[in-house]
């Protein structure tokens, strides 16, 4: 098999653009919501600006002017995302959403890294300065609840005391786990790993010490493995639908443009995915491997970010940063599911090196502002940790691929390849298996420029 090469021809530049980076609205019913209203979003802003210079009393405070002007700030800063910034692979309910999403989570990245040349004590004034109830909040209020007591006293009424609506967030959680990674062993791995996680730095963190009942029935086999196996049962149901959708112009009846409004949120398509065949390479074992890393590493951010800053699980930050990541999650994994599997994806995307920036700087800001935190950390079970997140990753990998994948097909050589050339990017394909929402043209009518991609692809190599 040949080797990911690092040059892109124009084809695989456009193939990037309008798959990865940008993809387009094949099938626009309503022109109204497509077409481009820069000149408006820039009358509204100076507008608005000027109202705000002309009527604004004087007598605001300096910390009242500054607050304000920071909402300004970002308010204009997701109108301008949502004209400039690549809306990524996804283009339902509307491209703007995901504009939205992009122009969000650049911006608490740039915070990010404002926060990196903060002390602690500079950090909290500022959230403190946003949301005052955070003043006095102490690490001892923040625990929602007793943890790992009287674990010997096992019974059915303590069990379902511990079934609280984080349970049920547990449980959706998962759902929405497997829904993004479509693959039942490595979901199974994380939440496992997550439960090692949990003990690996419960001596740090006290929300983390856990009674075993409670980490293995609750956890892992209830909330977890419930939301697991329906997500999965979800995708599959959702593979097995006929994706048939027409403009709401020509549906009869209040009730059927209503249905067809509502069906706009849901995907456009959904094909099966196929992380890893037997005669999968090294590379893309490698590349799986770190992307249950860093999903790891992005769920155990939100634990020391909570801790380090002193926030509830319940306060509007957590839950705005658990809701940004998630949505940023969903277009980064399609973009990284692509650079895994095509050989004609020489480069991750943008929403995807976005995510991985935002991980990474999050736990820079984690280490760097909650260094007395980890004074007090056990050397070795840090180490323990990452040596077994390592290998659990690329044994999972190993695994999913020796023994549960399938055998990929040779690709189609001479005369063959023009009896095979339509059936590249569907599920029985070797060459570019789609996962998850498709908002492509319909399997039916495909665009002039997926035509001649796919007819030019057709002898090239199945990236391994």
């Amino acid at each position: 098999m040949r080797r990911r090469q690092l040059s892109e021809s124009q084809l695989d530049k456009d193939y990037f653009l309008s798959t990865i980076e940008q993809q387009k609205v094949d099938d626009i019913t309503l022109n109204a919501f497509y077409q481009s209203r820069t000149l408006t979003v820039l009358a509204c802003i100076w507008l608005g600006l000027a109202y705000i210079a002309c009527s604004r009393s004087s007598s605001f405070s300096l910390e009242q002017n500054l607050f304000h002007g920071l909402i300004a700030v970002y308010i204009i800063f997701i109108f301008v995302s949502v004209m400039i910034m690549p809306n990524g692979p996804f283009t339902r309910p509307h491209p703007a959403v995901w504009r939205v999403v992009f122009g969000a989570s650049l911006f608490y990245f740039l915070c990010l890294v404002l926060t990196v040349f903060l002390r602690l004590d500079e950090a909290r004034q500022i959230i403190i300065w946003v949301y005052p109830n955070l003043k006095y909040m102490k690490h001892s209020d923040i625990l929602d609840k007793e943890y790992a007591v009287n674990c010997s006293q096992v019974t059915f009424a303590r069990v379902y005391s511990h079934c609280d609506i984080f349970a049920a967030a547990h449980f959706v959680g998962w759902v929405v786990k497997a829904i993004l990674l479509r693959h039942r062993l490595i979901a199974w791995t994380l939440s496992i790993n997550w439960e090692i996680t949990e003990i690996a730095f419960s001596h740090i963190l006290p929300n983390f010490n856990e009674c075993w009942w409670d980490s293995l029935l609750l956890d892992v086999l209830i909330c977890n493995g419930l939301g697991i196996e329906v997500g999965m049962l979800l995708c599959r149901w959702l593979e097995m639908r006929d994706y048939r959708w027409h403009s709401i112009r020509d549906i009869p009846g209040a009730r059927g443009k209503l249905k067809r409004a509502v069906l706009q949120f849901t995907p456009r398509s959904w094909t099966y995915t196929r992380w890893l065949h037997r005669d999968s390479s090294i590379l893309r074992s490698f590349l799986l491997s770190q992307l249950m890393m860093v999903w790891q590493l992005a769920e155990l951010n939100s634990f020391f970010l909570k801790h380090v800053f002193i926030v509830k699980p319940s306060h509007p930050l957590t839950m705005f940063r658990l809701c940004l990541i998630t949505l940023m999650s969903a277009p980064a994994i399609r973009q990284y599911y692509l650079y895994v599997i095509d050989p004609h994806v020489k480069r991750v995307g943008s929403q995807l090196w976005l995510f991985i920036a935002t991980v990474l700087t999050e736990t820079l800001v984690c280490f760097k502002l909650g260094s007395e935190t980890f004074e007090h950390a056990i050397l070795w079970n840090l180490v323990y940790w990452v040596i077994w997140m390592i290998f659990s990753s690329f044994l999972t990998v190993w695994v999913c691929r020796s023994l549960f994948a399938p055998q990929v097909q040779d690709a189609p050589t001479g005369s063959q390849s023009c009896k095979t050339s339509a059936s590249i990017g569907n599920q029985s394909a070797p060459l570019l298996p789609r996962d998850g929402l498709d908002y492509s043209a319909d399997s039916k009518s495909e665009s002039s420029f997926e035509l001649r991609r796919r007819q030019s692809l057709v002898d090239r190599p199945v990236k391994t």
